[in-house]
């Protein structure tokens, strides 16, 4: 039986930054650290951060971003929830023993409310002082966002314009756990990930070797090497209706619920691209679910025509995905989203047999058909 994080937090208790060994805090760090090692674990607990409100899950979350750097083999120092005169406010402090760089953290559920650079970079400069890390050289600062708002990215903007690039880097906690995935299911190692963290070098070859090492490891879908033995447009025979769910994801320029709103409700149309898996299969009378990554399922349709090489000009990127499709029948519930939790998954029959802990991000990274069941339990048809 799975245990949600409200669970955990209402047994722990309050989280706050009284000193002790038997503190809430303290208790919450150690259930961490003792019982959740895989990525899986915590991107249930992460994306529950995210989709409730309030300080105890604010505080939660800058717990579970530190987890995940024990997790990617940093040493991790906590920081205080709530910063004091005369101590440094750091979230986190991640060491490396194996290359002495340092990482200093700065949690941020959002990008609604403005941030000020000078704070994140003073943080590592006092702790140079202090001799607690190296210098600039060894160390840099990493605004960790739970979710990106399209609208605003000043964050972004804000480092580039005061040339800070160097010294201040900046990853959505989704990112985050999937390297923490990747070093968990692939020959990925510590000094991989700090490459990818860290202010790109002149020399590219040790990312391009990463990138071909995790290419020759991944085995392509069966189905996909089905499709490539069809003509392009061409539909494998089957009876009766076939369930798909396709991954949305959002950007700077426009979110995933966002996207779905424009084409699917407003345009009644969706897009793939030429290498999308599926999209030869796919044909009128088909169900298809969309899953906004990190979100959960935010609406399923009814597709109404066979894919055409059409671009679409309210499709973001078109000439990437020129492959339109008519829909028809749309549900949309992007504020009351299906989340893709352990519970949910206990019941699901493409979890069948897996360790549910596991990583399970390979279930939403990709267009996939689903059985009916799977598909009735993601859009709430099926109690």
């Amino acid at each position: 039986m799975s245990v949600s994080l409200t669970q955990i937090l209402e047994l722990v208790g309050e989280l706050d930054d009284e000193a002790g060994e038997e503190t809430p805090r303290e208790r919450f760090r150690k259930f961490l650290k003792e019982n959740i090692k895989k990525a899986g674990q915590i991107r249930d607990y992460v994306q529950e951060c995210l989709r409730k409100t309030g300080v105890q899950y604010n505080r939660a979350l800058q717990d579970l971003v530190n987890h995940i750097g024990r997790l990617l083999e940093f040493e991790v120092t906590f920081g205080r929830y709530q910063g004091v005169s005369g101590e440094i406010g750091f979230d986190g402090l991640w060491n490396s023993t194996k290359t002495g760089f340092s990482v200093v953290v700065e949690v941020k559920k959002t990008e609604v409310y403005a941030v000020k650079t000078s704070k994140l970079f003073n943080y590592v400069s006092e702790l140079i002082s202090e001799k607690r890390i190296k210098s600039w050289d060894d160390a840099l600062g990493l605004y960790v966002v739970g979710q990106y708002d399209p609208q605003l990215h000043q964050l972004e903007n804000n480092i580039i314009a005061e040339k800070k690039t160097n010294q201040l880097r900046i990853i959505q906690v989704e990112s985050l756990l999937t390297l923490a995935e990747l070093m968990s299911e692939y020959d990925v190692t510590h000094e991989d990930i700090l490459a990818l963290l860290k202010p790109p070098r002149p020399k590219i070859d040790p990312i391009i070797g990463l990138i071909g090492s995790l290419t020759a490891e991944k085995e392509p879908p069966k189905e996909a090497e089905e499709e490539a033995k069809l003509p392009l447009g061409e539909q494998i025979p089957e009876k009766g209706a076939q369930y798909w769910m396709t991954p949305v994801r959002g950007d700077e320029e426009q979110s995933a619920e966002k996207v779905i709103e424009t084409l699917v409700s407003e345009e009644g149309i969706y897009a793939f691209g030429d290498r999308t898996p599926g999209r030869s299969n796919l044909r009128p009378g088909d169900w298809i679910c969309f899953y906004a990554s990190g979100i959960g399922v935010i609406a399923h349709t009814k597709v109404d025509s066979l894919p055409e090489r059409k671009p679409h000009p309210k499709v973001r990127d078109p000439e990437r995905y020129p492959w339109t499709f008519r829909l028809k029948d749309p549900h949309l519930y992007v504020k009351e989203p299906v989340v893709i939790d352990a519970s949910l998954r206990e019941q699901m029959e493409a979890f069948r047999g897996r360790d549910l802990n596991k990583s399970w991000a390979w279930f939403v990274q990709a267009t996939r058909k689903i059985s009916e069941k799977d598909f009735k339990l993601l859009t709430r048809q099926q109690a």
